[in-house]
């Protein structure tokens, strides 16, 4: 299996230990804990099992995973898995790319009281975008879409923001047809811009007087109304981002753009170049530049690194991943099977996913994906287990690797 080079894991072997003495009593019980896993991670920590060649006997070591939704090497699967639910769920239209930001600004803010900001700008961008798609005055239908939230930039500084997927049309208020949009348009951008300002800042400012919102260090003076609403003022005049993009070309490039972005990270392990004495170098996109010279390295301290990795940890229970509308969990299926009735197209026959049991989901997931032998090409089975901080009774082939279990 393919390992890259340096790892996010690496960054924490090394300074982890000295950054948690150093800012001891300053990190929460959840940022620590993504540090250990992804520490612990595909290594003898976690357990694993032993693999063996049906055909020539070759056997390897396969450590299990964390499968913390923080880790980089754990979200590929991940992803797949939600990939080939969702695939039954496209429509045959175009689909919209939105963009929700949130303004500089509110970002200390959101980042004090992740739960509260992070679940306000989930609703706040869904009721703008329901609520000007069902106006007569531009699309008159109920829409459905996919919000995925975002924390980061591209070199992993705090950038709260929500990518939407959106089908090109609804189904009508009364129910009997499929509205679609004009061609190479699905709504005003500044209709929603100003809408989602403004419920944003009213349920933001509702946050506040029911003793929601916490702030402390720079922000401790926030606390006081008068203060808070001080702060708010300039922004209920500021243009708020919302962007919306060109449509996909084909419900094949949904699909590919979901795969990059529905369980991405902060950082992946792929874009780590090195870690030296002079830190941690990465490669990141500079946004302000075009053409090439927009793909640029930076270096941070490792201290510095590991503070804005642990930047982007969601509360306990977030849900970073959901659907509005039509697509909406409790009647999804009903509005697919009704919005392909009157697109006219036949409802596609989809093979139901295999169920396995939470105790061995482990286990079923590595036998689903598991890799052929590297010598001869055969099936390869399970032939011993070890529990958390054990180790096989024999030893693997002599010219074999030690290999990672899948998620």
């Amino acid at each position: 299996m393919y390992r890259p080079g340096l790892e996010v894991a690496d960054v924490f072997h090394r300074h982890g230990a000295a950054w948690r003495k150093a800012n001891a009593g300053h990190v929460s019980l959840s940022q620590l804990k993504v540090m250990s896993a992804i520490e612990s991670c595909r290594s003898a920590a976690l357990g694993g099992h032993v693999e063996r060649c049906e055909d020539c006997g070759h056997s390897r070591i396969s450590y299990n995973s964390c499968r913390n939704r923080h880790c980089p090497k754990c979200q590929g699967a991940a992803a797949k898995d939600w990939l080939a639910a969702r695939q039954a769920d496209l429509l045959p239209v175009d689909y919209f790319h939105v963009i929700f930001t949130l303004p500089a600004e509110i970002t200390p803010i959101a980042y004090q009281g992740k739960a509260v900001v992070y679940d306000l700008l989930f609703r706040t961008a869904a009721e703008t975008l329901l609520t000007i798609a069902a106006d007569p005055r531009h699309l008159g239908a109920r829409i459905g879409f996919t919000a995925v939230l975002h924390t980061w930039g591209s070199a992993m500084t705090h950038h709260p923001h929500i990518h939407i997927i959106v089908p090109s049309g609804g189904i009508s208020l009364d129910g009997a047809s499929w509205v679609p949009c004009r061609p190479g348009f699905l709504l005003p951008v500044r209709v929603l811009s100003r809408l989602f300002r403004r419920l944003f800042l009213a349920g933001l400012a509702d946050a506040h007087a029911a003793g929601r919102l916490v702030f402390f260090g720079e922000l401790e003076g926030l606390r006081r109304r008068e203060a808070f609403a001080a702060h708010l003022a300039p922004l209920r005049r500021k243009n708020w981002f919302v962007y919306a993009k060109p449509p996909f070309s084909g419900p094949e490039a949904v699909l590919a753009y979901l795969a990059r972005y529905t369980n991405r990270v902060a950082i992946s392990n792929s874009r780590l170049v090195s870690l030296d004495e002079r830190g941690v170098t990465f490669r990141y996109k500079d946004y302000r530049r075009n053409g090439q010279a927009r793909f640029r390295t930076m270096t941070l301290a490792p201290d510095e690194f590991i503070r804005r990795f642990l930047l982007h940890v969601l509360p306990k229970g977030f849900h970073r991943i959901r659907h509005y509308g039509l697509l909406a969990s409790a009647t999804c299926k009903t509005n697919i099977a009704r919005a392909r009735e009157l697109i006219a197209v036949p409802v596609p026959v989809i093979d139901p996913p295999a169920e396995h049991d939470d105790a061995d989901l482990a286990t079923s997931a590595a036998t689903d994906h598991r890799p052929p032998c590297p010598c001869c090409g055969g099936r390869m089975i399970i032939v011993e287990t070890f529990e958390r901080c054990g180790a096989p009774r024999g030893p693997p082939s002599p010219d074999t690797g030690v290999r990672t279990a899948m998620p």
